[in-house]
């Protein structure tokens, strides 16, 4: 989060750790006259709330890095030219008289994935829609689509399906829950649909799977 100075803040609830770098203005307006940007004219730094800068994040462990280690007198010079690269990666990525230009997102990252998965089987007895996962890593609903692909090798449709058949195959071997009564457990219309979805993914009825699996469901009106 980027807030210049003069903005106001309310920080309400808990947080995660977090590091907070403040950066002098005179720093900016020096890194601004060294390239030609000069006074407040020509230099405003945006106000941006939730974003993932790697530039950021590295100077910022750099910094921090420092903290953990013994005094010495190179500290300095490492800090004032960590300062320096901040500043103007700061002019360069968010002054509002630069033109913005939108860096597209390649991934989702593995623990983003691991929070949409996290999700869905915590919500695998209802209807789950694309908006709603995309909100869990605050992406455009077509955005995210294109980047779940990218990053699982399927669409999130038929990945939130696996996850009900794998939920589903859990029951069935681990319990002695009625087809019917899965079917609404993991997502399925009724015991018609999840029997056609489970025997696509699977090459076998419910019934059949479970019967491999020493569980044997009465009056299944599936076929053997």
């Amino acid at each position: 989060m980027l807030m210049p100075a003069g903005y106001d803040s309310l920080w309400e609830g808990n947080a995660s750790a977090t590091a907070r770098l403040r950066i002098p203005t005179a720093l900016i307006a020096s890194a601004g006259e060294q390239i030609g940007r000069h006074g407040t004219t020509q230099i405003e730094i945006r106000n941006v709330f939730e974003t993932r800068d790697p530039v950021i994040e590295h100077i910022a462990q750099v910094l921090m890095g420092e903290l953990e280690r013994k005094p010495h007198p190179t500290q300095t010079l490492i800090v004032d030219h960590m300062s320096v690269a901040l500043a103007a990666h700061l002019i360069r990525s968010y002054n509002a008289f630069e033109p913005v230009i939108p860096q597209e997102r390649s991934a989702l990252s593995k623990r983003e994935v691991a929070q949409i998965t996290e999700y869905i089987e915590d919500n695998l007895d209802r209807s789950i829609g694309l908006d709603e996962l995309a909100c869990i890593v605050n992406v455009g609903r077509f955005h995210f689509t294109r980047l779940f692909k990218r990053s699982t090798g399927m669409t999130a449709i038929s990945f939130v399906e696996q996850c009900r058949i794998r939920r589903a195959q859990t029951l069935l071997i681990e319990t002695s829950i009625a087809l019917a009564e899965i079917a609404l457990m993991t997502g399925f219309s009724d015991q018609s649909h999840f029997t056609r979805r489970f025997h696509r993914h699977t090459g076998r009825t419910p019934a059949a799977f479970a019967r491999e699996h020493g569980r044997r469901r009465g009056g299944s009106k599936e076929p053997l």
